[in-house]
């Protein structure tokens, strides 16, 4: 889990984020196994991020599917709070 700096490909109309646009995004899900201290292995079914502004804070209001907990961690308490479900 980990902030990137990424390119919109494709953008809905009367959005607030354009296409081409370059924009910072934390990364919520991965393919990759995730591993914990405990010894836990977390995989997901697909990749996601979300795409925050220069404070940490999330551009858009409602977050799609589970998140891990390890960004509480990360101080990113924000999404988290928005998440349905933190695993």
């Amino acid at each position: 889990m980990g902030v990137i700096v990424a390119v919109i490909k494709e953008a809905v109309p009367n959005m607030p984020l354009e296409k081409s646009e370059v924009v910072r995004a934390v990364i919520v899900r991965t393919c990759k196994e995730l591993k914990r201290d405990s010894g836990m292995i977390i995989r997901y079914d697909d990749n996601a991020a979300v795409v925050i502004d220069q404070e940490g804070n999330p551009k858009g209001t409602r977050i799609f599917g589970a998140i891990p907990r390890e960004l509480r961690q990360l101080n990113f308490t924000k999404i988290v709070s928005l998440a349905p479900e933190v695993l």
